[in-house]
């Protein structure tokens, strides 16, 4: 994820490149230089850098040295985050998490057992959704309001959130990657001939309906999912692309925060045994301000964030503006997204910019060649 404090695996890749390159010439300067070739599959820098920052941009800047070394057809190829094609490699499904939710899937229709507080969610999420998508339309049908509306529900479980969407008018598809939550959701949905028509169920994560569901939803909905996949950045790339254009994403999840951890995973999961122990991780929390980062450079754009509070004692939910423990995020897809220049001569024109600049300097150009 951008501006984490790890870094991803083209980012490791990208630091190779430098340390293989690395030379122990120093020059003295503070401004970047470059000469650029272009042969038909390598792009060839040579670069003199400043300090490194790595910033939220990926930007990578080293003082005092010259580096030299080779960026094949993958710079050629870049582009946008939210233009940039799904690999398939890739996965954003957690088999750990897997498991955990496999052993639970015959107990997601208790409304007094693990799942009451998903249940008594409903209240705060179900008019959370409604309401933020009836401001997109000029008119709805009286008891079916998201008549006509495609809802995709992305980690449907044994499809708590997807009924009730279902019932106000929305034609729903939920989808799990846990067979066995699938099936609870179907049998449970078999009771009532209305939803058995509006709702289709999907053992698949995300990743695997993108490219024959590309601009099909009007919503998507991930609630109480982010914090369970193992590749948040993926995961929101492929809630963009199935997205139409202005589509609402609504997400519902944990803050990553000191607070969090006492109550959300010691006190629950520990103590309490509101939930049962390993159904979160800690470290795939994340905070409001990351969420929204994630989300706005991969061109979806913030609406709303706001904090929900649970009483163990009551068993209901209420808002809050207290964001530190679970939080509500609704998002919108531009419909006008930036095409950008093809990647060559994009780069290119960078190459030739910052060479007009070191030609001022024919000293550090005569170093570098050297």
């Amino acid at each position: 994820m951008w501006g984490g404090s790890k870094l991803s695996s083209s980012g490791s890749r990208f630091l190779g490149a430098l340390r293989s390159g690395f030379q122990s010439t120093q020059v003295d300067s503070s401004r970047l230089t470059t000469s650029a070739v272009y042969p038909k599959n390598q792009l060839s820098w040579i670069l003199q850098i400043k300090p490194w920052v790595f910033n939220e941009n990926r930007i990578m800047w080293f003082k005092s040295y010259s580096i030299t070394f080779a960026c094949l057809n993958w710079m050629k190829s870049y582009r946008l985050p939210w233009t940039r094609p799904y690999s398939t490699s890739r996965t954003t499904v957690d088999r750990n998490e897997v498991k955990t939710f496999l052993a639970l899937a015959h107990r997601w229709w208790d409304e007094q057992g693990v799942y009451a507080p998903l249940h008594s969610m409903n209240d705060l999420r179900v008019p959370f959704i409604r309401d933020n998508l009836l401001r997109t339309v000029a008119t709805h049908q009286p008891g079916k309001p998201l008549s006509g509306m495609k809802i995709l529900d992305v980690g449907c479980g044994g499809g708590l959130l997807t009924e009730p969407l279902g019932r106000l008018g929305a034609s729903v598809i939920g989808i799990d990657p846990v067979d066995e939550n699938i099936k609870t959701a179907q049998h449970h949905k078999s009771f009532d001939p209305v939803l058995d028509k509006r709702i289709e169920y999907r053992t698949c994560s995300l990743e695997e309906i993108v490219k024959d569901t590309v601009e099909t939803f009007d919503a998507v909905v991930a609630s109480e999912v982010v914090e369970h996949v193992i590749d948040l950045e993926t995961f929101i790339q492929c809630c963009f692309q199935v997205l139409k254009p202005d589509g609402s994403l609504f997400i519902t999840t944990i803050n990553k925060t000191q607070l969090s951890y006492a109550l959300g995973i010691v006190f629950s999961e520990q103590i309490a045994g509101i939930v049962p122990k390993g159904t979160h991780t800690w470290e795939k929390f994340v905070s409001p301000e990351k969420l929204e980062s994630i989300l706005e450079s991969n061109g979806l754009s913030v609406q709303t964030v706001v904090g929900m509070l649970y009483n163990p004692f009551s068993g209901y939910w209420h808002w809050s503006e207290n964001t530190s423990l679970n939080y509500a995020a609704h998002a919108l897809k531009s419909s006008l997204q930036e095409q950008p220049a093809p990647a060559e001569f994009a780069l290119k024109g960078e190459a030739e910019e910052l060479q007009a600049e070191a030609s001022t300097n024919s000293g550090v150009q005569e170093d570098l060649k050297k």
